[in-house]
């Protein structure tokens, strides 16, 4: 059963086809800066473990200026918005944060991910593990590796964050009935969320290749949970 529409659009033209407080809630994860979309690789590039997950190189990829943030909250009466710490033109948003911590261990990539919450004005805590094939067990033991590596989520985007997390983010944040909209779909992974809670979404996809790649997750899911059915 399909959930919801992907659109492979600029998402702030997309955006102007609805009226105002036309979402519940948006959650978006925005491109904070330019790099991830050249390397065209996970991790490092010699791998000691000889782990390394490979991506295709994107030609649209670009960060988002204060024209985004106006139309973004807008069109939606509640915001979630990942890297809100890397747009300094979007700090009158308010003071909610939500802070993922990825228990990452040593590792060289940031420990924590930030994101904005209009919904509160404190900060609230997400552990889940995020490093290569280390991932978290799940939603409530995050901080826990999975241990069968045949259940790790498939990475397809090189900024990809784990649908357990949107799931978490929906358990909080939305109540039946909500419509999500996601401006920057990237892996699809808070789509395959709201297929899996039942929450109607609008997404925007300004790649090509990435709208492919996630309509195919989408299709592999949606597969999954049929033959659970």
């Amino acid at each position: 059963m399909e959930f919801g529409e992907l659109h492979n659009e600029d998402c702030q033209e997309g955006m102007k086809e609805f009226p105002d407080k036309h979402f519940d809630l948006a959650i978006t994860d925005p491109p904070y800066f330019s790099g991830p979309e050249k390397r065209g690789f996970y991790g490092r590039r010699i791998s000691p473990i000889g782990v390394r997950r490979d991506y295709q190189k994107s030609d649209n990829w670009r960060v988002p200026g204060p024209e985004y943030f106006e139309e973004l909250t807008r069109v939606s009466k509640n915001q979630i918005i990942w890297g809100i710490n890397y747009f300094p033109h979007a700090a009158n948003l308010g003071p909610g944060r939500i802070v993922w911590d990825k228990c990452n261990g040593s590792s060289s990539f940031s420990d924590c991910e930030i994101a904005y919450c209009s919904l509160h004005d404190s900060v609230r805590l997400f552990r889940y593990m995020w490093n290569g094939m280390m991932q978290g067990k799940s939603i409530t033991e995050g901080h826990i590796q999975q241990g069968d590596k045949r259940k790790n989520e498939k990475r397809i985007h090189p900024t990809q964050k784990p649908v357990a997390l949107y799931k978490w983010l929906l358990m909080e944040y939305a109540k039946p009935g909500d419509k999500i909209l996601d401006t920057h779909a990237g892996s699809g992974s808070c789509l395959v969320a709201c297929e899996d809670m039942g929450f109607e979404y609008v997404a925007f996809e300004i790649d090509p290749k990435y709208c492919d790649l996630i309509r195919e997750r989408l299709r592999e899911e949606r597969a999954q949970t049929r033959m659970k059915l």
